[in-house]
């Protein structure tokens, strides 16, 4: 137990005070959390994840330990981020409008772009998915949408990263397209329906309550475990601020929309990555962020570091 210096005196269990403060322990490398988080998996569990970069490192790790994790069509590029072509997915809306297409009928006034110069037909939806021509483009989303609901059904776990609230959004119908990305963009296409702008609170938590009734509805045993990505913005769009007020500006916002979500449902967990990461890492004097070009990145020390608490939380197996 760990005590407080004020009065009344307050006994806390050691994972609710600060490490290190007055008289209480120190971090030693094991990020401090309640004995019991009601979630459990095993090997056999079929686990799926959505989501930013991020979800790429969980999913990898998955299948190296032989976790049952989903993988819906494999022999597409766009898959290798998640347990279908979702590809990745950095904010609720576009992660919404997936459930969407998947159980229901999500017809966005724009459904395609087609590049002015070379012809291609890009998904604005999913990030830089290319074809050569419209049929084609069709013809695969029809069959994604079969390996997409395949995958979000058979799912007893679902592991969703939160990436970040910066969104481009379809004036017209209000459709959030991934990025501004790709030969559409790249070849002068016309973006004039989209605006750009800073999503908040309280429309990413409708975003996730839409997601939960949807597998209430599709998938009613199935668990969610939300997560915030520990991986910073690249770049911001905001023209009124900097690109690290922005990402802090991104994460706390979502931060604070995961705990809502988690405190309004008995089927939805909250892990702590970003908090490993941006937090305690830095208390054990080391920094989590990558080396090189792509230093908003999380090292690779870290996610090791993340995912070990992760089978430590939740694995009975290991």
């Amino acid at each position: 137990m760990a005590r407080s210096d004020v009065h009344p005196v307050h006994r806390f269990e050691a994972w609710q005070v600060w490490p290190g403060s007055f008289d209480n322990p120190r971090v030693d490398g094991t990020f401090p959390a309640p004995a019991h988080l009601g979630l459990k998996i095993t090997r056999s569990t079929p686990i799926a994840s959505m989501g930013s970069c991020f979800a790429r490192e969980i999913k990898r790790r998955l299948l190296q330990r032989n976790y049952a994790y989903i993988a819906e069509e494999t022999h597409h590029p766009a898959a290798v981020h998640a347990s279908a072509a979702w590809e990745r997915v950095y904010n609720t809306f576009c992660m919404r409008q997936i459930f969407e297409y998947t159980f229901e009928r999500w017809e966005p006034d724009c459904r395609w772009w087609q590049a002015p110069a070379s012809g291609k037909i890009q998904d604005p939806y999913r990030r830089t998915i290319i074809y050569e021509t419209l049929e084609a483009a069709k013809e695969d989303f029809a069959r994604h949408r079969i390996h997409s609901r395949r995958a979000l059904q058979r799912a007893e776990v679902l592991i969703l990263t939160l990436g970040l609230t910066e969104i481009w959004q379809d004036q017209i119908d209000g459709a959030v397209i991934s990025l501004p990305s790709g030969p559409y963009v790249n070849e002068g296409g016309d973006m004039g329906r989209y605006a750009f702008r800073v999503s908040r609170y309280g429309e990413n938590l409708d975003n996730l309550e839409r997601i939960h009734q949807i597998m209430t509805q599709h998938n009613p045993g199935c668990r969610l475990l939300v997560t915030v990505s520990p991986v910073n913005l690249w770049a911001t769009f905001r023209p009124d601020t900097d690109v690290i007020s922005a990402s802090c500006n991104s994460k706390s916002t979502l931060r604070a929309v995961a705990d809502e979500f988690t405190a309004r449902h008995a089927n939805v967990f909250y892990f702590p990555a970003y908090e490993m990461a941006t937090i305690y890492q830095p208390l054990m004097g080391k920094t989590h962020f990558a080396d090189g070009r792509e230093n908003f990145h999380v090292n690779k020390p870290t996610i090791k570091f993340i995912m070990r608490h992760f089978f430590a939380f939740y694995a009975t197996d290991e």
